[in-house]
């Protein structure tokens, strides 16, 4: 019967249509990456850290950089879709892999409804006189009753963009991704040029107005990390990949670079152009609806006001197009895992879409855009809790490195033993940077994801519950552990400064390195590798019909 079911899911894997190239993948991964990030994600960062925030993008590429490319190797040996959240069961069982499926699930799935509130917030600051009931769309940083009813529709449309066909959505991201790196490059030329005020950046104190611990704390709330996480998608795509083992780390690490040279000089265009007046009382002080529109219509670039307008649609649009396809993938790949009911993992018989995925994603989207109706706060709980997924990714590529050998691997990294648990410290790290009580807050949301969990190991008699449980309950002490040094940590960090500043992060950086050597030993050959080896077995055996017709 277990035979069965694997095969069931694997023959349902080859049904989703391998139609994406290394181009369509790398687009799809900058397609989620320059989102509404870069629409609010400078201005944050300068409100956080000032002149320093320059700092915090490269801080925050490292960090992602290093994630990344243990999520490569990975997604590289099982190109299946949802795979994001199947690593780690495979690794350390169903335990963790639960509790990392249903962090990342969460962590992407309230992107969607972020990427709707960005757009209505930069519509509710047009100019013009014929659009001026736009203004009350939003107040005080949240949106109204209208501003609601507009976003409801934007989940909508990025919904039946994806209803369809993948091919479909394919062609429509990669247009929809051109236009959204073209549009960021014309605002750079146009700041940098029209007005840019170099005394910006030396102005105060110091480049670190707010102190250099804010720099630190802009990695993980402005957005930063929150901007990086479309890392995921080309990953989560993989079963749609024509090549997997070479586009897959390609599509990756060449859209987390690209990104962060278009992040980086945004972030100086920002700082350069805003009107030294406006900093007199600090850059905290520095409040925008629209930032660079704002930031436009003060120096009359009249066209790139209308520009920005209209991007503010197609930005954000775009990444949640993205992110509505690779979320039904997560929710398909949950319930493989038999995390959800069966109906959430039936793939349409002509499309290969997960249709009644994509309806469970749309409901739940719907309740975040209700309940969190700002962006800044949608991006802090997005930005912690995808750092909470992130942490089980090196545990689980080095694990599988000793459980599954023999097998077969397109991309074999390098320095892995060294890349590995500097990418599980960094992630640590900035989850740590988050502040309390945000960092408590979005714990807590991740926890109480277990009994979902405990309801489906009732319901399957708590068959080898004992040895999963073993395999992953370090995760959850991990993150009591980190919980409790949040609390207790320096006031820098919102803490009680019980833990004096500095003495914090080399605390982290300790008990990160003893909880990744708890993590490796917890792993062992898990049933569910089996399933995971036959995804293995046919890329194997694609390659090597791939290079015998080369040959021929």
């Amino acid at each position: 019967m277990k035979d069965l079911f694997y095969m069931k899911g694997v023959s349902q894997m080859n049904n989703l249509h391998r139609r994406m190239g290394t181009f369509a993948l790398t687009m799809t991964g900058l397609g989620s990456i320059i989102g509404s990030g870069w629409l609010f994600g400078a201005w944050r960062a300068a409100q956080i850290a000032g002149p320093a925030a320059i700092l915090s993008w490269v801080i925050g590429m490292v960090v992602i950089l290093f994630i990344a490319l243990s999520y490569s190797e990975l997604g590289s040996m099982f190109p299946e879709a949802g795979g994001m959240v199947k690593y780690t069961q495979y690794s350390h069982g169903s335990f963790i892999g639960f509790i990392a499926a249903w962090a990342n699930w969460i962590a992407i799935v309230s992107v969607i409804p972020v990427e709707a509130v960005a757009s209505v917030q930069y519509m509710s600051s047009w100019p013009w006189k014929w659009a001026q009931w736009t203004s009350h769309l939003v107040e005080k940083g949240t949106l109204t009753g209208e501003g609601l009813a507009i976003a409801t529709v934007l989940l909508i449309i990025y919904f039946l963009l994806n209803y369809w066909t993948v091919g479909l959505f394919s062609k429509a991201n990669s247009l929809i991704t051109i236009f959204k790196i073209v549009i960021p490059g014309l605002t750079i030329g146009a700041l940098l040029f029209v007005g840019f005020h170099g005394e910006n950046f030396t102005s105060g104190s110091s480049i670190a107005p707010n102190g250099w611990a804010s720099v630190l704390t802009a990695v993980a709330t402005s957005g930063i990390v929150f901007a990086f996480n479309g890392f995921q998608s080309p990953i989560n795509m993989a079963g749609e990949a024509k090549n997997p083992g070479r586009a897959i780390p390609i599509a990756v690490v060449g859209s987390i670079l690209v990104a962060t040279v278009i992040y980086l000089l945004l972030q100086i265009a920002f700082i350069g152009a805003v009107n030294p007046s406006d900093i007199a009382k600090g850059w905290s002080h520095l409040n925008f609806n629209s930032p660079f529109a704002d930031l436009a219509i003060a120096l009359n670039i009249n066209w790139l006001v209308i520009v920005l307008y209209a991007d503010a649609f197609v930005s954000p649009s775009g990444t949640g197009i993205t992110y509505t396809a690779t979320t039904a993938r997560m929710i398909y790949g949950m319930e493989q895992n038999k995390y959800l009911p069966s109906v959430l993992g039936r793939l349409h018989p002509i499309y290969g879409v997960p249709r009644q995925a994509m309806f469970f994603n749309l409901a739940v989207a719907l309740v975040f855009l209700f309940l969190f109706r700002g962006w800044g706060v949608l991006a802090e709980i997005i930005s912690v809790a995808t750092l909470i997924s992130y942490i089980t990714g090196p545990v689980t590529v080095m694990t599988l490195r000793r459980t599954g050998s023999d097998l077969y691997r397109p991309l074999r990294l390098k320095g892995l033993s060294i890349i590995a648990p500097l990418g599980f410290i960094f992630a640590s790290l900035t989850l740590y940077w988050a502040r309390w009580p945000l960092t408590g807050q979005v714990l807590f949301i991740i926890l109480i994801g277990l009994p979902i969990y405990f309801y489906y190991q009732a319901k399957a008699k708590w068959k080898g519950f004992r040895q999963n449980f073993k395999g992953g309950v370090w995760m959850v002490v991990y993150l009591l552990c980190m919980m409790t040094i949040s609390w207790l940590g320096s006031e820098k960090f919102g803490g009680l400064n019980v833990i004096k500043y500095g003495w914090d992060m080399g605390i982290i950086v300790v008990v990160s390195l003893l909880f990744y050597t708890w993590a490796l030993k917890s792993g062992f050959k898990t049933e569910y590798l089996e399933n995971g080896r036959k995804v293995n077995d046919g890329l194997k055996a694609a390659a090597a019909e791939t290079a015998a017709s080369k040959e021929s």
